[in-house]
């Protein structure tokens, strides 16, 4: 007997929809779901996730932390819904792009909104997305590759990967702070690196390899690397069309 249907979908699945009236029950809402949300939000934004807590959000919002169990039943899934609702709506794409066109401005969106919210990129991944927010962005990103003529499966893959793309350069971004390297980092490796050891590298240095004063790792470095993927699906794409 096939159950998909008149399974139950997982709460947390079921607010992120609004298929189910959250706080519906008992004395009358003073609150929303979203207002919730939102609070939460704009706490992480200024104090960093670590911070979060449902009292936190109570009290910001006025309301005692009970009330907001109504609504939200554990930071968890407080966590899982501001994760997805955070993200925002994908950016429009000009119906005359090309294909890597529009990945190229689905990708550089995603990661201009990860950076908005760096501390989004603090929360553990334990499974696939399933919020609107996120399968509005996959909807987007499968958009732009409509015209590849690839089979969905790949479609799929190739706009997941993308999307891992975007959310490890961020990661790498937000983790190397001003401070992570010292300033004089290609001098201490000409002093250390024995060249018949470390040719390769001795021959980067001698070259001007870690000369990055010119480089903004948080934008440039980024663009370089998204080029560097979307040359290798272009030619994934056209191998599959011949």
């Amino acid at each position: 007997m096939d159950t998909t249907e008149s399974a139950s979908l997982p709460r947390v699945v079921e607010l992120a929809w609004g298929l189910d009236d959250a706080g519906a029950r008992g004395p009358r809402r003073g609150l929303s779901l979203n207002e919730i949300l939102d609070a939460a939000i704009e706490l992480a934004d200024e104090e960093g996730v670590a911070a979060l807590s449902m009292a936190r959000v109570a009290k910001r919002l006025g309301f005692t932390t009970m009330s907001l169990y109504r609504y939200v039943r554990s930071k968890d899934e407080l966590l899982e819904l501001i994760s997805d609702r955070v993200v925002g709506t994908p950016p429009d794409i000009a119906p005359g792009l090309s294909w890597r066109e529009g990945l190229e401005v689905w990708a550089r969106a995603e990661y201009d909104a990860l950076m908005r919210h760096r501390w989004w990129l603090r929360l553990p991944i334990s499974g696939a997305p399933l919020g609107p927010n996120n399968m509005a962005w996959l909807e987007a990103a499968l958009g732009c590759l409509a015209s590849t003529g690839l089979p969905e499966p790949l479609k799929v893959q190739i706009a997941l990967n993308v999307s891992v793309h975007v959310i490890g350069r961020a990661r790498f971004a937000v983790d190397l702070s001003p401070d992570a390297e010292p300033d004089d980092y290609a001098s201490i490796l000409t002093r250390v690196l024995d060249p018949a050891r470390f040719p390769a590298l001795t021959t980067a240095l001698a070259d001007g390899g870690f000369e990055d004063d010119d480089v903004d790792w948080a934008d440039t470095d980024f663009r370089f690397a998204l080029a560097l993927l979307l040359d290798g699906v272009e030619r994934f794409v056209e191998q599959h069309g011949s």
